[in-house]
């Protein structure tokens, strides 16, 4: 499959890092020699120095060899003429990251008469996750996934204390019937294996038939209320931040944000209805403590830098802040976040690469998916003749911490897999993933390779 990625920054690079994975071939088009320079040297890519919204570059390509083409620039017009054009010119399917307000109002008109398959918000698909998490409290919209003759169940540890201080091995002794697929520690998911151990307050995801997590729910699931969040303030009135105010507030939650731009305010002012919009520094303690942070049900730092957004989160969690949720686009702070006990830490790049992912990959392959916490993703897929994760032992895949097969339904049959188990052709095969290594996915999926000894 040929894919063509438009702009070597932070999106186009993700999305390039999970597509070398697989089956493809990926061809990277920029305006910037320096940037697509250091793509090459990094990765086993074609680049292409041009402008994507010219006919020129688009033949120069020849765009209509193509199976998709994504359109990741920051700039909404270059993505959306880009994708345009190329869909003209006979590529097969287009995706166009577009992010500003004033498009969202329009979408359907952008998808009809600009001929674009999928347009993808980044700010939004976080917003998405952030309201889902404060409004109601469960990932899943009622603790359970289903899918077939299976279903994902989330609830905290301390539901079942018996639990808590044991390890997988353990668990698995106690709940022969369940596999722990997640564990969402601290702001932090965690792909379990071996010798984790369950501490108190974890939020669990156990795998297992029906029946079984059922019976589960009935014990270790409250009935279900939508949150009781009334007041939220956010740090930072770019993007994500102007979509979740006035997601919230139509929800008919109390929203502050404090936005340092003064031109920025007036903006949000004007386009905001039952919001209070502060011009200030979200970084000083004082003004916070004036505005009655101490007061607030959430706290959601979604300022342009990582660094800061996890030293307000921080300090709203000394506070006593219940929920509090931070936007990170960078891996280098992963191992920091389990340690700072932030409730939520979402990174709107890898929710996007995934989005993106299920597209391409399609409904041959990928049959249905859902985000676990904004941080990982499960997915049910079709296991089919000459896939790399074909005949071969789990226990021989040497698959990285960051990945689980969960469950396999062949024929009639559920199975809860153990080292021993082998996936067949036909299979449909459960697995969970983290989100920032989902590109690992499309190894499974790869012809003629030896799973066996990959690290």
């Amino acid at each position: 499959m040929k894919i063509a990625i438009i702009g070597a920054g932070k999106l186009g690079i993700r999305i390039t890092e999970a597509l070398l994975d697989g089956d493809y071939d990926v061809t990277v088009v920029d305006n910037n020699e320096k940037k697509l320079d250091i793509l090459a040297q990094q990765f086993d890519v074609f680049t292409v120095l041009g402008d994507a919204k010219t006919i020129e570059t688009l033949n120069k390509i020849d765009v209509k060899s193509f199976d998709f083409l994504i359109a990741t620039t920051t700039s909404d017009d270059t993505n959306i003429l880009a994708a345009s054009f190329a869909k003209i010119l006979g590529c097969k399917r287009v995706i166009a990251r577009v992010r500003e307000p004033e498009h969202m109002n329009q979408l359907d008109f952008l998808r009809e008469h600009y001929n674009i398959d999928m347009l993808i918000n980044p700010d939004l698909l976080i917003t998405s996750e952030i309201y889902r998490y404060l409004v109601e409290k469960y990932t899943l919209s009622n603790g359970i996934f289903t899918s077939r003759s299976i279903a994902l169940i989330e609830f905290d540890a301390d539901k079942k204390p018996q639990l808590i201080g044991k390890s997988l091995v353990e668990f698995r002794t106690i709940m022969p019937d369940m596999l722990m697929v997640g564990i969402s520690r601290k702001g932090k998911m965690i792909i379990p294996h071996g010798n984790s151990v369950i501490e108190a307050h974890d939020l669990l995801y156990l795998i297992g038939e029906k029946e079984n997590v059922f019976d589960l729910a009935s014990r270790v699931h409250t009935k279900m209320k939508h949150s009781a969040v009334q007041k939220v303030m956010i740090i930072g009135g770019g993007k994500t931040g102007y979509y979740l105010a006035s997601r919230l507030s139509e929800y008919g939650v109390f929203v502050k944000i404090i936005e340092k731009d003064k031109a920025r305010c007036h903006y949000l002012a004007n386009k905001l209805e039952n919001v209070m919009v502060l011009n200030g520094d979200g970084s000083n303690v004082g003004l916070l403590t004036e505005e009655d942070m101490d007061e607030m049900d959430a706290f959601v730092t979604a300022t342009g830098y990582d660094e800061e957004n996890l030293l307000l989160a921080l300090m709203a969690k000394t506070h006593g802040i219940e929920d509090v949720i931070s936007k990170v686009s960078h891996d280098s702070y992963t191992d920091l976040i389990s340690k700072l006990g932030i409730d939520v830490v979402l990174n709107p790049l890898d929710i996007s690469c995934s989005t993106i992912l299920r597209l391409i990959r399609g409904a041959k392959k990928v049959i249905s998916s859902v985000l676990l916490q904004g941080q990982a993703e499960l997915m049910e897929v079709y296991a089919q003749e000459g896939m790399g994760m074909i005949n071969i032992p789990l226990k021989n895949m040497k698959l990285p911490d960051y990945i689980i097969i969960a469950a396999i339904h062949r024929g009639m049959d559920t199975i809860i897999p153990d080292g021993n188990t082998k996936i067949k052709p036909g299979d449909r095969v459960t697995i969970v993933c983290m989100i920032s290594n989902i590109g690992y996915v499309e190894k499974l999926f790869k012809p003629n390779i030896r799973l066996s000894i990959l690290k």
